[in-house]
């Protein structure tokens, strides 16, 4: 990437952070709170998912065979089926049906992917949105920022000052409840006058060739109701086999897009209907009329149904839980985090499926891979790993003319048109190495002025971001030079202490705490060479040299893990490669069998305590004020509470962060494009930790990346919570 195009990018985002930030974020907390609220009081919540996601995993399966069948149906209902392959084919449909009549729509992603208004206004049509929030963007000539709250970046007041300067009503507009009357009034006028209904479709059942439109404002019911045809326009992947099947969907749709237990309106149509029309002069018809055609779109999917990477994609059910989040999002919206149609983390797969990998690179290093999205969302979609493949795609797809060049000169096994900003932060462990064996000296060139405008102008490294400092000893050598301090005969358990990159070059001093407290509570501790865990190039998009991290780290561990002896991981971020990426990466024996003996440092503390180790062999916190912050992967992974139990039941008072990510997100925050969303993610927890009830206290946080940021950011210099167990 060159320097006008970080540059570009970056005056981007900072434009979006002021423009649409405060409005997108406001929007997305409440989102968010309401998913939480919400699934909470669902005792089956992970039982819908998994049922939610074999539904779709099923009907993707069998998805030519519904396809015939809900083609079938629908034309035995009366209906009209066309099967288009592409936007163009689709367009061209649905203009010639529309025949230049006025068209009222409901909110549709799949009319946006494939830009229908564009085409039948062409055509000689008159289309409205009749979705408020579309409408808005309608009126004001934008794209959507989100793919359920499409103007979720415009506040009320610029809809406000929008409404006045285009419809100069005769009183100015200013309430919100004016604003929507002032819609409900305009639009109703376009209803009476409309011939054509236009809608999408959240699910086609293919046993009866129900639609079911999900809603907050039941325009949906208008659009069909009021107009003699009615068109639907879906992805082919909306397909799920029965009617039945749509009960775990409706349960959380709404809980995890908008945090609604039920959406105002579920609709449920099977077309066409026999409810009467009104042809111009408001006579009532018969509804024997009624026209109704269902335009089932490709549009790339198939293609992506046979990719085994983005297969997954199709499972989504766009309910947003994805983009909401995602702290990225919550900070720049869709408009920064999205491609010509779909935003947020599933847009990745979407943008690459069905517009191509060059819209997907416009945006896809924004997720970070936190996996704060995994959990969230309702079909149990891997998005980190759709957007790490489709980065892997990009990089590969890139000019490989200096292949010759890196080949054996390089650490990794990529290909030569990588960009060199991914390729520096992918082989941070090679570059450990070096800054370490060359320490100090190293870390005074790295921080010297001319040194860091040379890598911000040539590898984009923000010079406004402190630099890691190297030490000269590695926890290896020190661990080396000393030994193991607890006899294995009197040994409770034996663990090998996985030596992730930072914690042997950079905080040595967290890995020996790390020893300390479990010799202190009899564990006979050896720390291996390990090397890199594939989490460095893996948030790269560098697949292969990540998975030949995962071989070498396998090998290196696979002693003890024979042994009996378990793993214990001070970095979160390397244990959740253990525990998820290793699935993909390593064969599943060995994933399994390191993902069963492999721990968190806080989290094996808990189970040695809960078993029975004495923890006043551990020191007393005394009441000591701590105000702890958990990493996002030790989050995803459900490893927080262990931590919490054992600072509190080693008497520290501990007030946690309701902020769920720091912003650093490993080297996203050295990235001068990034850098400044990074600070404004970062902001949002320094303003917990900086309140009347958290100003004195103990900054803790497990991450490495959490504590980076924080010690950027905060007068307080933070420390991991196994160093407040160290005697």
């Amino acid at each position: 990437m060159s320097v006008d195009t970080r540059q570009r990018k970056a005056e981007r985002i900072r434009h979006l952070l002021e423009t649409e930030g405060d409005s997108v974020h406001k929007n997305t907390q409440v989102f968010n709170n309401g998913r939480y609220e919400s699934t909470a009081d669902l005792e089956d919540y992970e039982e819908l998912k998994d049922e939610a996601r074999a539904i779709k995993e099923d009907a993707i399966e069998r998805l030519p065979e519904l396809v015939n069948q809900v083609t079938e149906t629908v034309e035995a209902n009366g209906g009209t089926v066309y099967i288009a392959d592409d936007a163009a084919d689709a367009n061209r449909y649905v203009t010639e049906v529309a025949d230049g009549r006025d068209v009222v729509k409901s909110k549709s992603m799949t009319s946006e992917e494939i830009e229908v208004n564009e085409s039948l206004e062409a055509s000689g049509s008159d289309v409205w949105e009749t979705d408020l929030a579309e409408f808005v963007l309608q009126v004001a000539d934008e794209a959507p920022s989100h793919i359920v709250a499409p103007a979720i970046h415009k506040s009320r007041e610029e809809i406000a000052e929008l409404f006045n300067a285009y419809f100069e009503p005769e009183k100015p507009l200013e309430t919100a409840q004016e604003l929507t009357q002032f819609a409900r009034e305009y639009l109703g006028e376009k209803f009476v006058d409309a011939e054509v209904g236009m809608t999408g479709a959240n699910f086609v059942t293919a046993d009866t060739g129900t639609l079911a439109l999900v809603t907050s404002e039941g325009n949906a019911r208008k659009c069909v109701q009021a107009t003699d045809t009615h068109v639907a326009v879906a992805g082919v992947e909306k397909i799920i086999p029965r009617v039945e099947d749509l009960q775990p969907f409706v349960e959380l749709i709404g809980r995890s897009g908008t945090g609604q237990d039920i959406t105002s309106y579920v609709s449920l149509f099977t077309p066409p209907g026999d409810s009467p029309t009104f042809d111009v002069d408001d006579e009532l018809g018969s509804g024997d009329e009624r026209e109704f055609h269902l335009v089932l779109i490709d549009n790339g999917r198939m293609e992506m149904r046979e990719d085994d990477q983005l297969r997954e994609t199709l499972y989504c059910i766009r309910c947003s839980a994805c983009a909401n989040s995602c702290a990225n999002f919550q900070h720049v919206g869709g408009h920064a985090f999205g491609g010509e149609t779909y935003s947020g983390g599933i847009a990745t797969g979407w943008e690459a499926g069905v517009h191509g990998a060059d819209s997907a690179a416009e945006f896809n290093d924004l997720c970070t891979g936190c996996s704060r999205c995994v959990n969230q969302c309702p079909v149990n979609i891997d998005i980190p790993w759709i957007n790490t493949v489709v980065r892997d795609r990009i990089n590969r797809g890139k000019d490989g003319d200096l292949d010759f060049l890196v080949k054996g000169l390089t650490p990794d096994e990529e290909p030569g048109g990588v960009d060199l900003q991914k390729r520096l932060f992918g082989n941070f462990d090679t570059l450990a190495k070096l800054g370490s064996a060359f320490a100090p000296l190293s870390n005074w060139v790295a921080q010297a002025g001319p040194a860091r405008s040379l890598m911000e102008r040539t590898l984009g490294v923000d010079s406004r971001r402190e630099l890691p400092e190297f030490e000269r000893e590695s926890l290896v050598e020190w661990f080396k030079n000393r030994g193991p301090q607890v006899d294995p005969e009197e040994a409770r358990r034996q663990v090998a202490l996985y030596p992730d990159a930072y914690t042997n070059y950079v905080r040595t001093e967290r890995g020996k705490a790390a020893i300390r407290v479990l010799e202190a509570l009899d564990v006979r501790v050896d720390v291996p060479s390990a090397g890199e865990s594939g989490r460095a190039p893996l948030s790269q998009g560098m697949v292969a040299t990540a998975q030949s991290n995962a071989e070498d780290v396998y090998d290196a561990l696979a002693p003890a893990v024979a042994a009996g002896h378990d793993v214990v991981v001070v970095e979160p971020s390397d244990l959740a490669m253990f525990h998820r990426e290793y699935e993909r990466l390593l064969p599943e024996d060995n994933y399994t069998a390191l993902k069963n003996h492999s721990y968190e440092i806080l989290e094996y503390v808990y189970g040695l305590l809960e078993n029975g180790a004495d923890i006043n062999a551990l020191p007393d916190g005394d009441d000591m004020q701590i105000a702890y912050h958990s990493h996002c992967q030790q989050r995803t992974l459900n490893l927080e509470p262990y931590t919490l139990a054992v600072l509190e039941d080693c008497g520290f008072d501990v007030r946690t962060s309701d902020v769920e990510c720091c912003g650093m997100a490993g080297s996203f925050g050295y990235k001068s494009e990034y850098y400044e969303l990074s600070i404004d993610v970062g902001e949002t927890l320094v303003d917990q930790f900086t309140t009347e009830n958290t100003a004195d206290r103990t900054v803790v946080a497990s991450g490495t990346s959490c504590l980076e940021q924080l010690d950027a950011l905060l007068t307080r210099r933070p420390a991991h919570p196994v160093r407040l167990l160290d005697t």
